[in-house]
């Protein structure tokens, strides 16, 4: 980060107001985005029905909504104060017993080791910066029981909406994107801390008709290769 840049941290989430921006595709659970977001993040893999599942970076609660009645208890977690307090403003009018959010940093959680069968770091990392990464990763590793899971979703740097978004062009540039990852980079983290990496794959976009395009060329294509998904184990 360079003198000119601006810190993107919790404080910025919360003076922003970040998380009560009007982005009904990011809000609204059901729109064709968050539909298609949470079905790929599902496909890479599944929880089951005794499960114990941390969100980090829960946002707006996105999956603690959809899993709640599909796991034994999920907590969605995030440093942002505004996130958290949407998220339990909701969770009073919903009738879930098994759903809770927690504010605290991704880094070092506060929360018990060894405790959970899945982490789901859905659109996370490329919101941290990289020494924040690996503290995150790391911070995983102690949270998971052995035999449990970590999934990993990122945006891919090298897909041609990210380079549109990165110039300004046609899109505007996400500020908070502060680091992307790539795919080597990641499991090499993963790797170091721990994990041994049970898949990794590119996806394609939720965008009708360019999405087929992209199924089919994103192997040799690095401009299709829209998001990456990696799951990664505890021994």
């Amino acid at each position: 980060m360079t003198p000119q840049q601006k810190l993107i941290d919790r404080d910025y989430y919360d003076q922003t107001n970040y998380h009560n921006r009007n982005a009904t595709h990011l809000i609204d659970a059901k729109s064709a985005f968050q539909s298609y977001r949470t079905q790929k993040v599902l496909e890479i893999h599944t929880p089951g029905k005794d499960d114990v599942v941390l969100d980090l970076g829960c946002g707006w609660g996105t999956f603690c909504w959809l899993l709640a009645d599909r796991v034994k208890h999920i907590t969605g977690l995030d440093f942002s104060e505004n996130s958290v307090t949407l998220c339990k403003e909701k969770l009073q009018k919903e009738s879930y017993l098994n759903v809770d959010f927690h504010h605290a940093d991704a880094r070092d959680t506060r929360l018990p080791s060894e405790f959970y069968d899945l982490l789901i770091a859905a659109d996370l990392f490329e919101h941290l910066y990289p020494d924040d990464s690996e503290k995150v990763i790391t911070e995983a590793h102690r949270l998971l029981r052995s035999g449990g899971h970590l999934t990993a979703w990122t945006p891919n740097k090298s897909h041609i909406i990210e380079i549109m978004k990165n110039q300004n062009f046609l899109f505007k540039k996400d500020e908070t994107h502060v680091d992307y990852k790539s795919m080597g980079g990641l499991v090499k983290t993963l790797e170091a801390a721990g994990f041994v990496i049970v898949k990794c794959y590119y996806v394609e976009s939720h965008i009708p008709i360019f999405n087929v395009i992209e199924r089919t060329f994103l192997r040799f294509i690095p401009l299709f290769r829209r998001r990456i998904a990696i799951l990664a184990r505890k021994p």
